[in-house]
């Protein structure tokens, strides 16, 4: 097959053991992941759209923001710390021909999410599409072990801020517009090591569908992609040595997914490609079966 016309770049099945302090850069992973979608076949399916991406300075975030623009839209991220990890998106954006923003906050804060939107329409003049995909997570090996801290940090940055930025987007949305959130299989199946993690995950999944009802009538569709195991620095930033060795081997592929693996399924609902579809839960997992 001629390298034009490989599809992705799959990883190793097996990732040597590497911890990094969190926030992890996606910059020092080794091997660094594939997420600039050099093998993507764009069909202007977004062209003119103005979408607005959380955590998207690396990672599943990261190759949504480069397949957004190679699909036409500018893109506004917002990031909480990794600084240089966010300007290589906006590097990757503009490649493009494409214009991007950078937001430098916590989405913590209910202010500073409608700050955000606010932010990101009078830079574009509207907004178009709201990817909600901005997550924490911590890992401990025994439940009671989980702090206040860590607990709260979850539900805070997975759940609330993404039902915050949901409030603050809407009132931007028209008929035809999206919603799309960043769930993952442990909402599904659950992992001992991700408690919080997977507590908010499910509720992703729930509001997602609670969410797409109550839009229903102005024709705002939401929806939500379920990632399997996916190579991003939240796995060396969070993940113990020995998961990070074996990581993806629960899957039927046996490895884990690149972030660009997970792209299309992002631009999928935000094109008029799923125009009757709301209230989904699309799985990228690798094949991940109970």
């Amino acid at each position: 097959m001629a390298q034009s016309d490989k599809p992705f770049r799959p990883l190793s099945k097996n990732i040597h053991a590497q911890k990094q302090p969190y926030p992890a850069v996606q910059s020092k992973m080794d091997p660094v992941p594939a997420d600039d979608l050099q093998f993507y076949k764009a069909a202007a399916k977004l062209k003119g759209k103005r979408a607005l991406i959380t955590g998207a300075d690396s990672g599943i975030g990261r190759s949504v923001a480069v397949a957004y623009a190679k699909e036409g839209a500018d893109v506004a991220i917002v990031y909480n710390e990794n600084t240089d990890d966010a300007q290589r998106t906006k590097e990757l954006v503009e490649k493009e021909g494409r214009r991007c923003l950078l937001i430098k906050g916590d989405l913590r804060k209910r202010s500073a999410c409608f700050g955000f939107v606010d932010q990101t329409v009078q830079e574009f003049g509207g907004l178009d599409i709201l990817v909600n995909n901005a997550a924490y997570q911590s890992a401990q090996k025994k439940f009671e072990d989980y702090t206040e801290e860590e607990i709260t940090r979850a539900f805070e940055t997975n759940i609330l801020a993404m039902i915050y930025m949901s409030q603050a987007a809407v009132p931007h949305l028209k008929a035809g517009d999206a919603i799309i959130n960043t769930g993952s299989i442990v909402g599904i199946v659950g992992i001992g090591i991700l408690i919080p993690y997977s507590a908010t995950k499910g509720a992703i999944h729930s509001f997602t569908k609670s969410l797409a009802l109550s839009l229903g009538d102005r024709s705002i569709r939401v929806n939500c992609v379920v990632p399997g195991p996916v190579w991003t620095p939240n796995i060396p930033g969070t993940m113990p040595a020995e998961e990070i060795e074996n990581f993806g081997h629960e899957v039927i592929m046996k490895r884990p997914g690149q972030p660009e693996e997970l792209a299309p399924a992002y631009v999928y609902f935000a094109s008029q490609d799923s125009s009757f579809v709301t209230g989904a839960l699309l799985e990228v997992t690798g094949g991940r079966i109970g």
